[in-house]
């Protein structure tokens, strides 16, 4: 096909030969394949050269569609080339609304978006070097990153109670922590060993609060159909959780205040990455748009 493009683009085999550093020979034999693949004459030898035949004509500007594509799968994977790979730990949540931020901020960067399991995956991947950085809440308690592996705090996300219409707490603007002990916190999505199943047992052992893990975890969607049609039912999501539910549904997000908990972002690098986005990607986290709480907010310690 690379053969094909270069003697349309050149008009001459022994042109598109020097081109590809092989001989006019070589052009011939792979032209004179594909023509035999395809069925059909590609181009009329002439005695200047080689002029394509409308069979040709139509033939190259798909030719041309497949050698760009095969460009964009080689550089979506060659080191040093490929676009800057990020680990986000779920496309609705609040990493994945960073890098669309950094993204509009710096158009020139590619970007890749990927989501895995949990830390461990990826520390394994940035150490392999299948993706360069990972957002992620570090150290979970008995655990320590490895010492080619770089962090970062990066911002600190609040949490907020969503309860249906229905939950004693829908019309308040804010809760404390010490107003949800007794309530029911429903998160089926945790995992037990990871790192945001950490964060959440440390939550309910501070404040003495009971989140129930059990039944099935269907998704975000039937979540909130669940919320909607309970009275008793709530659960924890991030201030910058991207949501939609139907209006009929009446869901309401309440503020956690006094101590508000915060779940700390992290980036995640190994210190050897030489990939120029990273450091890029890094600045603009420096950059102030996105704070580390302090005073008036709660975080495991051993975040």
């Amino acid at each position: 096909m690379r053969t094909f493009v270069a003697a349309a683009e050149a008009g001459r085999f022994q042109d598109a030969a020097a081109e590809l550093s092989v001989t006019q020979q070589a052009v011939s034999k792979r032209i004179a394949a594909l023509e035999k693949a395809l069925g059909v004459r590609l181009f009329t030898r002439t005695a200047r050269g080689a002029r394509l035949t409308v069979d040709g004509q139509a033939f190259l500007p798909h030719a041309r569609d497949l050698l760009r594509s095969a460009a964009r799968a080689v550089g979506s994977v060659r080191p040093g080339r490929r676009a800057l790979r990020v680990d986000v730990i779920g496309r609705r949540l609040a990493p994945a609304g960073l890098l669309g931020d950094f993204r509009k901020a710096h158009p020139e960067v590619e970007l890749d978006v990927v989501t895995l399991f949990d830390a461990d995956a990826a520390v394994d991947a940035i150490r392999s070097g299948t993706i360069d950085a990972s957002f992620r809440a570090v150290t979970m308690p008995g655990r320590q990153l490895p010492d080619d592996i770089r962090a970062v705090r990066a911002f600190d996300e609040p949490l907020q109670l969503l309860t249906g219409p229905g939950h004693p707490l829908a019309a308040a603007r804010a809760v404390t922590p010490a107003q949800l002990a007794g309530q029911r916190i429903w998160m089926p999505g945790i995992v037990a060993g990871t790192e945001w199943a950490a964060y959440y047992d440390d939550l309910a052992a501070a404040f003495g609060l009971t989140i129930e893990v059990t039944g099935p975890d269907f998704g975000t969607e039937p979540l909130l159909d669940t919320l909607a049609g309970s009275g008793s039912l709530a659960t924890f999501v991030g201030e910058q959780t991207r949501l939609v539910w139907p209006a009929d549904h009446g869901l309401r997000r309440i503020a956690v205040r006094d101590p508000a908990p915060v779940y700390p972002h992290s980036l995640l690098w190994h210190r050897g990455n030489p990939h120029p986005a990273l450091a890029v990607l890094r600045d603009h986290l420096r950059s102030g748009r996105h704070a580390v709480s302090a005073a008036g907010s709660w975080t495991p310690a051993w975040a």
